[in-house]
C-alpha cells in the first residue's frame, strides 16, 4: 500500500486569519475538534469516505499526516507539501520518535468482562486523592515505558528510551454521554527496529486510539 507523508500549513492569509479563534481555539479541548474537522478538509470526498490517515498537529500553525491518499488543495492551508513514504527499515535500526498516544489497556472487570482503562489513570487510581497531582508525572512514565514495551512486542520494536514528556486528559462533547474524556501522553525516545515487517505497517495503522482526535502518528528519523 502507498503512503504519503504530508505537512499541511494554515494559510497565513487575512481571511483565513479572521478564522483563528475557530480553527485553533485556545482550549484543548475545543482545539481537538476544531483540528480535527479541519484536517478532514483536505481528505474527505463524501459522506461514504472512512478515515484513512494519521495526523498530529505541532503547535505552531502546522499538522503533520501520513495517509492512504496525498491530501488535496484547500484554502484554509499552503499548498500541501507531500512525499512518498518508503522509509528503508532493518532489524537492529535505532529510531528517534516523537509520538501522541491515548495509551490504553483492558483490565478484567466483574463477571470476567475486560474493559479497556487509560494506563496513566488505572496507576493513579491506586495513589490518594491528596497525592495525585504530585504523581502524576511519575505515574506517567511508569506507565508509559510499561505501555510502550507491550507495544514492541506486537508490533516489531524494542524501546531504547522512553520519556513521558506530558500528561492531559481531553474532554470532547459538553456532557458525558455525549463525548467521552481520554488520556493524551506526549512521548519522545528512541526504539529499535526488530521486525520491519511488523513495524511499517504499525506505523501506518498508528499506536494506542483515539487516532481520529490527533493521536498515534509517530514520527520518526534514524539516530545518530
Amino acid at each position: 500500500m502507498s503512503l504519503y507523508f504530508s505537512r499541511l500549513t494554515l494559510n497565513p492569509d487575512p481571511s483565513t486569519r479572521a478564522l483563528a479563534q475557530l480553527l485553533n481555539p485556545r482550549d484543548e479541548s475545543k482545539k481537538v475538534d476544531a483540528h480535527h474537522r479541519l484536517v478532514w478538509t483536505v481528505f474527505s470526498d463524501g459522506t461514504a469516505r472512512q478515515r484513512d490517515f494519521l495526523w498530529r498537529y505541532d503547535g505552531k500553525g502546522r499538522f503533520f499526516t501520513l495517509s492512504a491518499r496525498p491530501p488535496k488543495a484547500h484554502d484554509l492551508f499552503l499548498p500541501p507539501e507531500s512525499k512518498a513514504f518508503e522509509p528503508d527499515l532493518r532489524r537492529g535500526d535505532r529510531l528517534i520518535y516523537t509520538l501522541r498516544a491515548n495509551a490504553t489497556r483492558d483490565r478484567r472487570g466483574a463477571r470476567s468482562k475486560n474493559r479497556r482503562v487509560d494506563v496513566v489513570m488505572d496507576l493513579l487510581h491506586a495513589v490518594p486523592k491528596k497525592d495525585r497531582s504530585t504523581a502524576r508525572m511519575k505515574m506517567a512514565q511508569t506507565a508509559a515505558e510499561a505501555w510502550m514495551a507491550r507495544q514492541g512486542a506486537l508490533k516489531g520494536f524494542a524501546p531504547v528510551e522512553t520519556i513521558a514528556d506530558g500528561y492531559s486528559t481531553l474532554q470532547l462533547g459538553h456532557r458525558r454521554r455525549e463525548g467521552a474524556t481520554f488520556g493524551v501522553l506526549d512521548l519522545t525516545g528512541e526504539i529499535e527496529v526488530t521486525d520491519p515487517a511488523l513495524f511499517l505497517p504499525a506505523l501506518a495503522q498508528g499506536f494506542g486510539r483515539a487516532k481520529a482526535w490527533g493521536c498515534g502518528l509517530m514520527l520518526i528519523r534514524r539516530a545518530g
